[in-house]
């Protein structure tokens, strides 16, 4: 077993793991503190990755120990999150420097096709902060995105945090079309989009925060195809 020692989102994490992928994909994140210092500390036991591992052969899927382990711990994860007003989010975030742009949609609709798209269309100007699970999180009021290692087969990922400028729920059109979306037409696709504690209190604390951050954060649903014309319209209606 070994301690890895995590910065990101602003939190001193402590995981144990067993295996070297989550070490290797931890990499970007790995920074020393005095283990007092910790905000988390999360493990994951044999018995739940072998679960993991088993659901993946359920599904024909063939899931290796290490790759087990960090599903389970990311999970472990998301359920202490917002005990520090934080959580973790299905969504792909880029930026161009000055402003964070999250796009979330089901898995398979084209969220990594869209990034590709947007860097095609604006070159050096845009950047990854990450793929597919970036944290969420609130502080004095405004909602922050940051890059995580869990971050898509596509491994796009930045250790950094921004202000989140807009979120946008995407879906697949023969039309570029990009509309405002408010808080109550928000609410349920970014519910689908968060990994819901089991436990009552946590979820209670994880829909306060998705409450706070649909009246906080300004919203979007974007029908696109798979041109740069995309990429020029969400870019022209979400930057303020």
């Amino acid at each position: 077993m070994t301690k890895l020692f995590i910065q990101m989102a602003g939190f001193r994490i402590v995981m144990e793991a067993n295996y070297d992928y989550v070490r290797h994909q931890c990499a970007p994140y790995l920074k020393e503190f005095p283990l007092e210092d910790a905000d988390f500390y999360v493990s994951a036991s044999p018995k739940e990755v072998a679960k993991e591992i088993s659901v993946g052969e359920k599904d024909g899927l063939r899931v290796s120990e290490g790759y087990a382990e960090s599903i389970c711990l990311y999970r472990a994860l998301c359920t202490r999150l917002p005990e520090k007003d934080a959580m973790l989010m299905h969504a792909a975030v880029i930026s161009d420097g000055q402003y964070a742009y999250a796009f979330t949609a089901p898995s398979g609709t084209g969220k990594s096709t869209h990034i590709r798209l947007w860097r095609q269309a604006f070159g050096e100007d845009i950047f990854v902060i990450n793929g597919d699970k970036p944290i969420l999180r609130l502080m004095d009021g405004v909602w922050w995105v940051y890059g995580t290692p869990w971050c898509g087969k596509e491994g796009w990922q930045t250790n950094i945090g921004m202000p989140l400028t807009a979120i946008c729920l995407l879906s697949r059109g023969e039309e570029n079309r990009i509309t405002d979306l408010s808080p109550t037409d928000a609410v349920l696709g970014l519910m689908h989009q968060i990994l819901l504690s089991k436990s009552p209190d946590m979820a209670r604390a994880q829909m306060q925060l998705l409450n706070s951050l649909v009246t906080k954060v300004p919203l979007y649903a974007l029908s696109c195809s798979v041109s740069e014309e995309a990429a020029h319209v969400a870019r022209a209606a979400m930057t303020p």
